[in-house]
């Protein structure tokens, strides 16, 4: 069993704080504390419960119809949720399915846990869409979890109820279980599916405050699930964090309180930065994308076709610009291009990003 860095955290650790115009980020611009209008001089700073906070548990369930706070954990972030889902369900003579490409830790915590995995692999003729035929054909009868991501990241796809609900029907007839990464589903262009878990007890709901809400400091995101899987997250986070952050908790807590009016505002945001990008890439001779349907992230590509690596290190060493190249998402051909930050970087920094396209352009 050997951890390994993910490339896409290298590159973040390298580079994300060494530029003026991030345009790779993947959640809404981050709050300060300032701004937030919450005070935080009464936090005992003590060891938390387990599953997190009461209140913030009951605060949750009341979005997950047919749900209680026995069918919610607040997590350090969705990543560890996404670690001791898959730690509790499936060991290592067991197999799993993943759909591709998404947040790398949905697959290289099983390669890294020695677990059988298989990719579920979206492809641009399908406009990043699941093939469910395709997942029914890498089922094996040692399959215990099927994970997506929508919208997805970093191709902004979206699937349907009906798609929903038949990648749940596939979980029933094998008796596995479904977990589906719904981090952005408050910010889809269209009316979203139903939450995942409130529609089988084989789904499970993941999400976090860091994407939509823009607080990615304070690490909280949770799981939506039948008691057996919370309880299964319990044991896991009992011999790694064992508690979440006090000062996290009580932001989230306060912030889903007024949860319409911040979705409001960042909804507001996004598609006003959204019709930004969709204008510069109506006028890119050298870029073509699937336009995305939900959250704040896209995944243009080359149209001569190559790697984005070249790009993406110009941007960054000469024009102080941000974004994923997509080797870092294995999706050599691509990049992650953002659209959840400040208005005015945004636009600066797809002017970097066309100068970089044209100086690339002109020396090939």
């Amino acid at each position: 069993m050997v951890f390994k860095r993910m490339p896409l955290e290298d590159w973040f650790d390298k580079y994300q704080y060494e530029v003026d115009y991030d345009i790779g980020e993947s959640g809404m611009k981050f709050f300060r504390v300032k701004d937030l209008g919450i005070d935080l001089d009464e936090v005992e700073l003590r060891y938390g419960y387990h599953l997190g906070r009461p209140e913030l548990r009951k605060k949750i369930a009341e979005m997950y119809d047919g749900c209680s706070m026995e069918n919610v954990a607040v997590t350090t972030g969705a990543s560890e949720a996404n670690f001791a889902i898959i730690a509790h369900l499936v060991n290592r003579s067991d197999h799993m399915i993943v759909e591709h490409p998404t947040y790398p830790s949905l697959y290289e915590v099983p390669r890294s846990l020695e677990i059988s995995l298989s990719l579920l692999r979206l492809k641009w003729v399908d406009r990043f869409k699941p093939n469910l035929d395709e997942l029914r054909g890498i089922i094996k009868p040692n399959t215990k979890l099927i994970t997506l991501t929508h919208p997805n990241n970093p191709t902004g796809s979206q699937i349907t109820e009906k798609t929903l609900r038949e990648a749940i029907g596939i979980a029933e007839e094998h008796d596995i279980h479904l977990m589906v990464d719904e981090t952005y589903r408050d910010l889809t262009f269209d009316e979203p599916p139903p939450l995942a878990a409130t529609l089988s007890k084989n789904a499970i709901s993941l999400t976090s405050m860091s994407k939509v809400y823009g607080l990615p400091g304070i690490r909280i995101g949770w799981a939506v699930a039948d008691k057996s899987v919370i309880e299964g997250i319990r044991a896991v986070r009992e011999q790694m964090t064992i508690c979440n952050s006090a000062f996290g908790e009580v932001i989230a807590l306060e912030i889903l309180k007024r949860r319409k009016q911040v979705l409001n505002d960042m909804r507001s945001k996004m598609m006003s930065n959204y019709e930004i990008v969709k204008e510069w890439m109506d006028q890119q001779s050298w870029l073509e994308w699937i336009e995305p349907e939900g959250g704040v992230v896209c995944a243009p590509r080359l149209r001569n076709g190559g790697s984005t690596r070249e790009l993406c290190e110009l941007l960054v060493r000469k024009y102080r610009t941000f974004v994923v190249p997509g080797y870092g998402l294995e999706m050599d051909e691509y990049f992650r291009l953002g659209y959840g930050g400040d208005r005015e970087e945004l636009v600066v920094g797809l002017e970097m990003l066309k100068k970089a396209l044209e100086e690339l352009s002109s020396s090939s």
